[in-house]
């Protein structure tokens, strides 16, 4: 399934979730989801993604990580169905706005927590979805100096 519509797919799901319980493990798919296509974009995206997409991987498994996981089959992680990105710019506009949603969603299972090891869990988890978006932000800032034709800051102060 292609990207756009797989991010689509979480943020209406994490828009429906009540349960705190429920908004974890939404929190997780999204996660997933840009551990997933952090790792398309690393192999088969524009070469100047790269290195970022590769960092938004790792965060991502990360964040997972942070989070208990769900237990779901195969077939319910909607990562797993990605198939391609597609245009690399919408998906990386999608992405984030899906990080930003997940932030918020977080916050306020970290200030309903009853439990200080949920609250400890979602900051982690809050801290990962900024580092993540933060990726997103640097790769879409790269496109756009692409798109411009111009040089990186970094290459265009030639040799020390």
């Amino acid at each position: 399934m292609n990207a756009t519509r797989l991010i689509e797919a979480n943020r209406r799901a994490l828009a429906r979730s009540q349960d705190p319980a429920d908004i974890v493990v939404e929190v997780w798919q999204s996660q997933a989801l840009a551990q997933a296509i952090g790792n398309h974009l690393a192999v088969a995206g524009p070469p100047e993604l790269r290195s970022e997409a590769l960092g938004l991987s790792e965060v991502g498994g990360r964040a997972c990580g942070v989070l208990d996981a769900p237990r779901l089959g195969v077939e319910d992680i909607r990562a797993a169905r990605l198939t391609g990105t597609g245009d690399a710019h919408e998906v990386l506009l999608g992405l984030g706005r899906l990080l930003g949603e997940v932030g918020i969603a977080l916050v306020g299972v970290a200030m309903g927590a009853e439990e200080e090891g949920v609250y400890w869990q979602c900051m982690e988890a809050i801290d990962a979805a900024d580092e993540s978006r933060d990726r997103v932000l640097e790769m879409l800032r790269r496109l756009a100096v692409r798109a411009e034709g111009l040089p990186e800051p970094d290459s265009a102060a030639g040799p020390a």
